[in-house]
């Protein structure tokens, strides 16, 4: 056991320890008590030490109190003693037996008691002198009081010589008379911590089999709040998602499918009453009563004057007001300054909830709302307490529409900026309360959207569909220019959700969906913004997409958000729709009657945005100020993840990826994020991880064909040695698009098929693809087409100016994909081959570029009769290439992922690591990075620096010239 290394998470040290004792033989011998909360894993390091200590032949016995058939106190344990000394076969065990038996005949008198304790000692001193063996004794919690005095009195007073004892068990709680001996037995009292942040990932790691995505870890963390650094509670929680459909491996990785409040702690009674509950499993009818306090939590906040006013009203039982002083006397429920009722853990409570049946709460609701309501009125107390809306909402019909609709209004237009969503929902509810012909509905539909658009929650404002619809089939009053503004405000949340309102991509009911679409019909300008989905890789191109509708007039009360708020007018949406098309249909769209004109800069970057179906980036660049870009929207996820792309930061490109990905099947929509799919394989492609690429394709239908999903499709084709299909049914996929009207992105298509085709199509074929691009140019006239136009020269005609200045204008945007391509164009036909080669070869591996680069990198680098250069200068010794490494283990990269950046085999990374861990004395990788992000290991000259490196920026060398 010397050299042995525990496979427990954070658990290395603890188990050195313990073995150290389990050794220890004669004089030397020794008595530990190793304590920890519930699922610390006591039971755990024990049962490992005990189990490496038996494969090297030691004998490690265990005490087995739970057995004893005598009374508690001396005589169980010495019931205990002789089952230990069963296990010990020897020609003396037939006297031991006979010396305990007599001992405890004796002990019924005075000190007869300490004479079987003596007894006891002698025998296992005795036993331990033939035949050495280590006792253990686990959850001495447990033991009964009488039996646990005795037993510490034993290794206190009468402690076996030789015997070396290892007791396991929880803290000593109030009250707790017998266990408190224990610990002044022993000497020495190792606590197991609970596990870091980064050693639950380990954990959850081991467990899944594989990597993880970050934020599954952080939402198990966050579930089970004081109990996150239990092992046994994080497997509880692993346990039903692996049973259930809440995991999914994607590109490599396991992600989380299911919202952060359906994690939940394996619902078993037993389960939840060892982790949840501190002193003890609960009875049945706490349990119950802990269930419906669940539900009552999740559906409002409820306070505990809420329950005494209930109580004094009759509605809650003695009983179960006792139950719930026990959960807050347990610590099970936490109580805030403001008496606000939660659960400490966010696990149990979801567990709890699904141990019963639903129960029938809403007369709870009802008397915790009425109580306020007959006090203040109805108006008076949704505007003195907000938080009664959500009670109100959860008592639904049992409540008085007469009462629950003032109250909820009052609550929601009250001024309370900390929480926004209480007053969201407080507007949802009233709206179910109000028919659609009354004259306050389409208002109150607008003040909501109003407040969701205001605060970026455009989940919000698609909630708002189904009054948003009631009120467009029926009569609507005057307010027709109201209407029409939420009607538009809801397809620009569409559209940030990657929905496409109308068509026969959108999600939901196909009922549902055709009244949405013979709503537009009756709605141009929010039919012309709909139709941008289409143009922005959202669903299909729809006929009205390029066909702006008539300008809207001004809604009264709510000119403000529809003039300045972020929902785009009419001339906007025309400008966003032309930026995907030609430049003419550009220019004129761009001299409209814009409230605040674009500057040249933000035309540019609205065409490069559109180029990746970037909504996100185009509404921000059109809309200014007006456009805050923040929430949690899939298209402002889309557009970071674009930026990252662009700038080189592919790893966190691919994390977006899989946030877009896993979102859409949380939401039950996996047609959202088709582009991300695309740009994610793209990736992969370029990596060389051309299964995992075609993984990322394969989630895109086939009816979609935006020119970056054709770009990918094409280069996963080609390079899976399906050449001349993929390149026949590109070169269809610009004619649709050109049909469609779609030319934004086509440049990149078309850049593909030019390098494809040099490399053994012919010069017809490249011909061919360089006239379109020339083509393409002239009709679009946008600064990306440009650059594709400058490169195309380069590689076809071989002229160097053309290339450097597309280099220029490409390093100038943060293009740093494309930057690669540039200078592996200027490695063919540049002054300094050397030199373009160097940098395109720097960019290639902080992006991990695979195969497919590098194979065309060395082509170039033999036509011009020179060399690759290494990948390290002479410069960077052992240190900084193991700094390196430190570095991408601490990013949780995984060793195949850091092999394609340094550009070996996942075997190499491994031995490299190996190396670290024998150097650094680091037992796993979770070790290895916080001694890294600590500074450690530069303290202690390990590796070079005073912290970690951050490999950060888009790589780029300085300008040429």
């Amino acid at each position: 056991m010397r050299e042995y290394r525990s496979p427990l998470v954070g658990r290395h040290g603890e188990v050195a320890v313990v073995a150290e004792v389990l050794r220890s033989t004669g004089a030397a011998a020794r008595t530990l008590l190793l304590t920890g909360g519930a699922g610390t894993g006591k039971t755990a390091v024990l049962d490992e030490v005990r189990r490496a200590a038996a494969e090297e032949g030691a004998k490690v016995l265990r005490l087995g109190w739970e057995g004893a058939r005598g009374p508690d106190g001396t005589a169980a344990l010495a019931d205990a003693v002789c089952g230990v000394l069963a296990k010990i076969q020897d020609s003396r065990l037939p006297v031991r037996i006979a010396m305990v038996r007599r001992a405890r005949s004796r002990s019924v008198g005075r000190g007869g008691e300490l004479a079987l304790l003596s007894a006891l000692g002698e025998v296992l001193a005795d036993a331990a002198q033939y035949a050495p063996f280590a006792l253990i004794v686990d959850d001495i919690h447990r033991i009964p009081d009488r039996t646990a005095s005795a037993l510490g009195l034993l290794l206190r007073v009468f402690r076996p010589a030789g015997v070396p004892v290892v007791m396991a068990g929880r803290p000593t709680g109030p009250g707790r008379v017998g266990d408190a001996q224990l610990p002044v037995a022993a000497d020495r009292v190792v606590e197991l911590p609970p596990l870091s942040p980064a050693e639950v990932g380990e954990l959850i790691v081991r467990r899944l089999g594989g990597p993880v995505e970050p934020g599954l870890v952080t939402a198990v963390l966050r579930s089970l709040g004081p109990l996150a650094g239990s092992p046994a509670a994080v497997l509880s929680v692993l346990a039903p998602l692996e049973d259930g459909d809440g995991l999914l491996e994607l590109d490599g990785r396991t992600c989380l499918t299911v919202p952060d409040s359906r994690l939940r702690l394996t619902a078993d009674v037993t389960e939840l009453g060892r982790l949840g509950w501190p002193d003890g499993a609960p009875d049945a009818g706490t349990v119950g009563t802990a269930a419906a306090l669940a539900r009552l939590i999740e559906q409002a906040e409820l306070r505990l004057d809420d329950l005494h006013r209930v109580r004094s009203l009759g509605g809650l039982p003695e009983a179960v007001g006792r139950a719930l002083d026990g959960l807050v006397r347990d610590r099970v429920v936490t109580v805030d300054r403001d008496g606000g009722t939660a659960f400490a853990v966010p696990a149990l409570a979801a567990a709890l909830m699904t141990l019963h049946a639903r129960p029938d709460l809403r007369s709870l609701h009802v008397m915790i709302t009425s109580s306020v309501i007959d006090r203040l009125g109805a108006a008076a107390a949704g505007a003195a307490h907000p938080r009664l809306a959500d009670h109100a909402a959860a008592a639904g019909p049992a409540l008085d529409a007469t009462l629950a609709a003032p109250l909820l209004l009052a609550a929601a237009r009250t001024n309370t900026k900390l929480d926004s969503s209480r007053r969201v929902r407080a507007y949802h509810s009233a709206l179910r309360h109000l028919p659609p012909h009354d004259t306050a509905t389409v208002g109150v539909l607008r003040e909501s959207a109003a407040l969701s658009l205001r605060h970026a929650d455009h989940i919000g404002v698609l909630a708002l569909g189904e009054p948003l619809l009631a009120c467009l089939d029926g009569p609507h009053g005057g307010d027709r220019g109201g209407l029409e503004w939420v009607t538009r405000a809801w397809a620009f949340s569409a559209l940030h959700e990657h929905r496409s309102p109308g068509t026969d991509t959108s999600p939901g009911p196909r009922d549902v969906t055709a009244r949405y679409a013979a709503a537009l019909g009756r709605l141009p300008a929010a039919a012309a913004l709909a139709g941008l989905g289409g143009l922005y890789g959202i669903g299909t191109v729809t006929p009205t997409a390029l066909r702006p509708g008539p300008p809207v007039d001004r809604v009264p009360d709510a000119g403000r958000e529809s003039g300045s708020g972020p929902v785009p007018s009419p001339a906007e949406v025309a400008l966003l729709a032309a930026a995907v098309g030609g430049g003419a249909e550009f220019d004129r769209a761009r001299r409209g009657p814009l409230r605040d004109a674009p500057d040249g800069a933000a035309l540019d970057r609205l065409r490069n945005a559109a180029a990746y179906g970037d909504l996100a980036g185009a509404l921000e660049a059109v809309l200014g100020e007006r456009y805050a870009g923040t929430g949690r929207s899939t298209a402002v996820q889309y557009h970071a993840m674009v930026r990252d792309y662009l700038a080189g930061h592919w790893e966190n490109a691919l994390s977006g990826a899989r946030r877009i990905e896993t979102r859409a099947w949380t939401d039950g929509d996996a047609r959202a994020g088709q582009l991300a799919r695309a740009l994610a394989a793209e990736i992969q492609l370029v990596r060389g991880e051309f299964v995992r690429a075609r993984e990322w394709l394969d989630l895109i239908p086939d009816s979609v064909s935006h020119p970056l999903v054709s770009r990918a499709r094409l280069g996963v084709r080609y390079w899976s040695g399906q050449g001349d299909g993929a390149l026949e049914e590109a070169w269809d996929d610009v004619r649709r698009a050109r049909e469609d009207g779609l030319l934004a992105g086509v440049d990149r298509l078309l850049l593909r098929i030019l390098s494809i085709t040099r490399e053994g199509d012919g010069p017809e074929a490249t011909h061919r693809a360089m006239e379109e691009m020339e083509t393409l140019h002239e009709e679009s006239a946008s600064p990306m087409t440009r650059e594709a136009v400058l490169l195309g020269r380069g590689m076809v005609h071989g002229d160097a100016a053309d290339a450097l200045a597309a280099y220029r204008l490409v390093r100038q945007r943060v293009d740093v994909p494309l930057l690669v391509d540039c200078c592996g164009c200027l490695v063919e036909v540049g002054e300094d081959p050397r030199r373009w080669l160097a940098e395109a070869t720097r960019n290639g591996h902080e992006l991990g570029m695979g195969r497919p680069v590098r194979s065309r990198l060395g082509a170039s680098a033999r036509q011009r009769n020179v060399s690759l250069p290494r990948r390290r200068t002479a410069r960077e010794g052992p240190g900084e290439r193991d700094a390196r490494l430190i570095d991408m283990v601490s990013d949780g990269s995984t060793n195949r992922q850091i092999a394609a950046r340094l550009a070996c085999s996942e075997k190499t990374v491994e031995q490299r690591l190996t190396r670290l861990f024998r150097r650094t004395g680091c037992r796993s990788r979770a070790e290895l990075a916080a001694a890294w992000l600590d500074g450690s290991l530069a303290q202690r000259g390990l590796v070079p620096g005073a912290g970690p490196h951050r490999h950060g920026g888009n790589g780029t060398a300085p300008p040429a010239g």
